[in-house]
């Protein structure tokens, strides 16, 4: 449906059960999803802007729908710190948003979102990014069950021991806490604490849960990345597809923020 959208230049919300897109004019400005943090907590508990800046800028600017412009304007953030945090948002929660399993889409024409303009993505950008995150999540441990289930530390040392920021996930690993939980808590992107759990998973750090077909039959508590496609997924990459090929986008400034995005994601 992404692409549909996207061909007939639309405006409005298209809505899915894990998450929400705004598109102006066919491309994506922003997105959400209760499985990812928000642009708020990436910015406050990541220490770049204090939480009484961000409640400022939407009770003075969110009716007007431009809380972005505000903290640029009242140099709260500059317009390229507002961005590279923008995008990162906007990637995370599509990544999920467009999952397979994540309900059937509907789309509400000329919905806008409150925080205004940043920089839009071209759809077809965000699909093959999207595509590229899943793709990577299967390279680093083919059990996507650890996405969605309570984290649970293993017994005994894996090999290798964790990194720093690994070692802040397994700090918060208590049984309870979901990834999800756990990038909320730390004011990470939740694609990247999943990085670090499915290399936790491999080196032997936590646990991977059986095999879904194996457990007892319940209400999963969330959409499982191996649910059969809907109408609006994104499908899932065949074997033929999952080679890799070079991330490339039509606008120069989107590729280098995603440059300097996998420099970072290399990193972790």
């Amino acid at each position: 449906m992404l692409g549909h959208l996207a061909a007939r230049r639309a405006t409005g919300a298209l809505l899915r059960g894990n998450g929400t897109l705004y598109l102006r004019d066919g491309e994506v400005v922003h997105a959400e999803s209760p499985v990812s943090p928000g642009l708020d907590v990436l910015l406050t508990l990541g220490g770049r802007l204090p939480a009484e800046g961000w409640r400022e800028a939407v009770e003075r600017a969110g009716a007007r729908r431009q809380v972005a412009r505000f903290l640029v304007d009242n140099g709260r953030l500059t317009r390229g710190e507002l961005e590279v945090y923008h995008l990162g948002a906007l990637y995370d929660a599509a990544f999920f948003a467009l999952a397979p399993g994540s309900g059937p889409a509907r789309f509400r024409s000329g919905l806008s979102h409150w925080l205004g303009p940043v920089r839009p993505v071209p759809a077809g950008d965000l699909q093959r990014e999207v595509l590229r995150r899943r793709r990577l999540l299967e390279d680093l441990w083919p059990h996507p069950d650890v996405d969605t289930a309570p984290v649970v530390r293993a017994q005994g040392a894996g090999s290798p021991a964790p990194t720093r920021r690994q070692r802040a996930v397994l700090d918060l690993a208590d049984g309870v806490r979901t990834p999800a939980g756990i990038a909320r808590r730390l004011g990470r992107p939740a694609f990247h604490v999943l990085i670090d759990v499915r290399r936790l998973a491999a080196a032997g750090h936590i646990r991977t849960p059986a095999p879904a077909a194996a457990r007892p039959s319940r209400a999963p508590s969330a959409p499982s990345a191996s649910s059969a496609p809907v109408p609006g997924a994104l499908p899932l990459p065949s074997p033929a597809s999952a080679a890799r090929t070079p991330e490339m986008s039509a606008d120069p400034d989107i590729a280098l923020l995603l440059r300097i995005r996998d420099a970072l994601e290399a990193r972790l």
